[in-house]
């Protein structure tokens, strides 16, 4: 084995490079990404960047003497085309192909757009991000089509510098799929105290010269729209490829896709055997720890390979509410306040699915506390013994 390549230079695909050259590979190691910035962090790209804290550079992951230092052919500013594993060729967009042994997908997702538009913005990239800021300021005037944690997070960032801001959402509730009603309640007041105008239960049908056009064929102002409606898996290179793709590349539980070829990151879907089920997770530290557990395999005798088993973690920061949870949340049965208070916005929910605890969440309360739920769900408790007196 002395060609591996990588096919994605974000957070999952500099972690797959840097834990294969740790663990001792010497042998050629390349790393395409199809934007020509070397890899960066995003989550600050809707936080720290888009409200003016940060200027682009400092979302460098890595130094050019760190990247330097790991010896790779690096390939930047052009994308993966297609992908032959009968031949072991990945063929990129400006013609060129590049032959491996093994292979790691890391391509990320893509921003979901409205039907026929390109006019909107999203925010994926550092381009994006910043192209937005400089859109913003006292007096414009935002609407952010989809209030997830993306739509919340811009539009916190957007209302610190000024604008306007209206932030529309389909469901009754902002988050209420993934965190619960109450929950989802009590985050969409603090949008309303800071003058947010959230409106729910409304859906956007397609963007105007004007702003954007609602089901009920009212339009709702703006000087500019940011559409932050999910994403979806960059896998449209592998057709073709005899992969399996179902909502991102499907992966056991070592991410191995197929022979030779494994995923990680907002890309890849994987049996986690931690809570019997498949997952794609499009969270920042779990995108560097399967890159690494996917290296680790790719590397790996058959017997030696070892499950990915993640209890996963997210963060949020919107105002000066710092969001947190462990666990798998979406698809819960109960969500119970364990501590602290809602209306306060200092406060820790447990989520039940069936008679296990599946995941916490806490705002504003203290990281140890946390923390102390996060063992909870890795030892799959019973709901009864985690939460006393419920049912």
């Amino acid at each position: 084995m002395r060609r591996i390549v990588v096919v994605g230079a974000s957070a999952a695909g500099l972690a797959a490079v840097e834990t294969l050259r740790r663990e001792g590979y010497d042998g050629t190691l390349t790393l395409v990404g199809d934007e020509p910035h070397p890899p960066y962090d995003r989550p600050p790209l809707s936080k720290q960047v888009l409200s003016g804290q940060w200027d682009g550079d400092r979302t460098a992951l890595r130094t050019p003497e760190d990247l330097a230092a790991l010896d790779l052919d690096l390939r930047l500013g052009v994308a993966a085309a297609g992908l032959d594993p009968a031949t072991g060729l990945v063929r990129l967009a400006d013609g060129s192909t590049v032959p491996y042994d093994r292979l790691v997908i890391a391509t990320g997702v893509r921003p979901r757009r409205l039907p026929g538009d390109r006019r909107t913005h999203v925010l994926r990239t550092l381009d994006d991000a910043l192209a937005l800021r400089d859109r913003m300021g006292p007096g414009r005037r935002l609407v952010v089509v989809g209030a997830g944690f993306l739509g919340a997070e811009a539009a916190a960032a957007a209302s610190k510098l000024g604008a306007e801001v209206t932030l529309l959402e389909p469901a009754p509730v902002p988050l209420a799929h993934a965190v619960g009603l109450e929950v989802g309640q009590a985050l969409a007041q603090a949008h309303r105290e800071r003058g947010v105008e959230l409106r729910c239960g409304v859906t956007v049908t397609e963007a105007t010269e004007n702003g954007v056009r609602l089901a009920d064929g009212e339009v709702v102002e703006s000087d500019e729209i940011l559409v932050a409606i999910g994403s979806l898996p960059n896998t449209d290179w592998l057709a073709g490829s005899g992969l399996t793709v179902g909502d991102g590349v499907v992966c056991d539980q070592y991410c191995q896709a197929a022979p030779n070829v494994y995923a990680a990151g907002d890309v890849a879907r994987w049996y986690n055997p931690l809570f019997g089920t498949s997952m794609r997770i499009e969270h920042r530290t779990n995108a560097a720890e399967q890159g690494m557990a996917a290296a680790r395999n790719l590397l790996a005798a058959p017997g030696a390979r070892k499950p990915f088993t993640p209890v996963p973690y997210f963060w949020s920061d919107q105002y000066d509410m710092k969001i947190q949870a462990y666990g798998y949340l979406r698809g819960h049965d109960e969500v119970a306040v364990v501590e602290g208070n809602l209306a306060e916005r200092r406060f820790l929910a447990a989520y039940r699915s069936g008679d296990r605890i599946t995941g916490a969440l806490a705002v504003g309360m203290p990281p140890r506390v946390l923390r102390q739920w996060r063992q909870v769900i890795a030892v799959r408790a019973a709901w009864h013994d985690a939460v006393p007196n419920r049912p």
